[in-house]
Protein backbone atom coordinates (compact mmCIF):
# COMPACT_ATOMS: atom_id res chain seq x y z
CA UNK A 1 0.00 0.00 0.00
CA UNK A 2 1.33 3.28 -0.88
CA UNK A 3 1.85 5.86 2.27
CA UNK A 4 1.07 9.17 2.48
CA UNK A 5 1.74 11.90 4.62
CA UNK A 6 -1.42 14.25 5.66
CA UNK A 7 -2.03 17.28 7.92
CA UNK A 8 -4.66 16.98 10.26
CA UNK A 9 -6.59 19.82 11.99
CA UNK A 10 -6.43 19.08 16.04
CA UNK A 11 -10.04 18.14 15.75
CA UNK A 12 -9.68 15.59 13.35
CA UNK A 13 -6.45 14.22 15.08
CA UNK A 14 -9.05 13.52 18.37
CA UNK A 15 -11.65 12.49 16.05
CA UNK A 16 -9.16 9.91 14.64
CA UNK A 17 -7.96 9.26 18.23
CA UNK A 18 -11.52 8.78 19.85
CA UNK A 19 -12.41 6.32 16.63
CA UNK A 20 -8.87 3.82 18.02
CA UNK A 21 -9.40 4.13 21.50
CA UNK A 22 -13.15 3.44 21.35
CA UNK A 23 -12.11 -0.09 19.71
CA UNK A 24 -14.01 0.48 16.57
CA UNK A 25 -10.43 0.56 14.50
CA UNK A 26 -7.34 -0.60 15.39
CA UNK A 27 -5.48 2.09 14.35
CA UNK A 28 -5.72 5.70 11.87
CA UNK A 29 -4.70 3.98 8.89
CA UNK A 30 -7.82 2.24 9.22
CA UNK A 31 -9.74 4.97 10.37
CA UNK A 32 -8.70 7.39 6.97
CA UNK A 33 -9.62 3.91 4.86
CA UNK A 34 -12.93 4.09 5.93
CA UNK A 35 -13.49 7.60 5.28
CA UNK A 36 -12.37 7.27 1.94
CA UNK A 37 -14.73 4.36 1.71
CA UNK A 38 -17.21 6.84 2.54
CA UNK A 39 -16.15 9.81 0.47
CA UNK A 40 -16.18 7.58 -2.58
CA UNK A 41 -19.88 6.34 -1.95
CA UNK A 42 -21.01 9.92 -1.45
CA UNK A 43 -19.30 11.32 -4.78
CA UNK A 44 -20.72 7.78 -6.53
CA UNK A 45 -24.06 8.82 -4.93
CA UNK A 46 -23.70 12.34 -5.65
CA UNK A 47 -23.09 11.69 -9.76
CA UNK A 48 -25.94 8.80 -9.82
CA UNK A 49 -28.63 11.47 -8.55
CA UNK A 50 -26.88 14.28 -11.08
CA UNK A 51 -27.39 11.65 -13.55
CA UNK A 52 -30.99 11.41 -12.74
CA UNK A 53 -31.62 15.36 -13.00
CA UNK A 54 -30.02 15.98 -16.15
CA UNK A 55 -32.43 13.21 -17.84
CA UNK A 56 -35.33 14.26 -15.80
CA UNK A 57 -34.67 17.40 -17.00
CA UNK A 58 -34.04 16.99 -20.62
CA UNK A 59 -37.64 14.55 -20.58
CA UNK A 60 -39.21 17.64 -19.10
CA UNK A 61 -37.79 19.75 -21.74
CA UNK A 62 -38.91 17.75 -24.41
CA UNK A 63 -41.98 17.06 -23.30
CA UNK A 64 -42.46 21.01 -23.37
CA UNK A 65 -41.43 21.31 -26.81
CA UNK A 66 -43.92 18.61 -27.90
CA UNK A 67 -46.55 20.50 -25.56
CA UNK A 68 -47.36 17.60 -23.31
CA UNK A 69 -47.21 19.93 -20.21
CA UNK A 70 -50.49 20.79 -18.32
CA UNK A 71 -50.98 24.80 -17.91
CA UNK A 72 -52.08 26.26 -14.76
CA UNK A 73 -52.45 29.62 -13.44
CA UNK A 74 -51.32 30.85 -10.03
CA UNK A 75 -54.95 30.65 -7.86
CA UNK A 76 -55.41 27.19 -9.03
CA UNK A 77 -51.89 25.85 -8.56
CA UNK A 78 -52.34 25.20 -4.96
CA UNK A 79 -55.28 22.93 -5.63
CA UNK A 80 -53.60 21.43 -8.72
CA UNK A 81 -50.85 20.31 -6.34
CA UNK A 82 -52.89 18.83 -4.01
CA UNK A 83 -54.53 16.58 -6.44
CA UNK A 84 -51.16 15.32 -7.91
CA UNK A 85 -50.22 14.53 -4.06
CA UNK A 86 -53.24 12.42 -3.65
CA UNK A 87 -52.92 10.67 -7.29
CA UNK A 88 -49.00 10.14 -6.06
CA UNK A 89 -50.19 8.43 -2.95
CA UNK A 90 -53.12 5.97 -4.32
CA UNK A 91 -52.35 2.12 -4.44
CA UNK A 92 -52.16 1.07 -7.73
CA UNK A 93 -55.24 -0.83 -8.36
CA UNK A 94 -57.12 2.67 -7.38
CA UNK A 95 -55.10 4.69 -10.20
CA UNK A 96 -56.58 2.41 -12.80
Amino acid sequence: MATRNVVLTPHQEQVIHDLVQSGRYQNASEVMREGLRLLEQRVAEDTAKIEALRQATSIGIMDLERGRFTQVNEGDLEHYLEGLSQEATLPAREKH
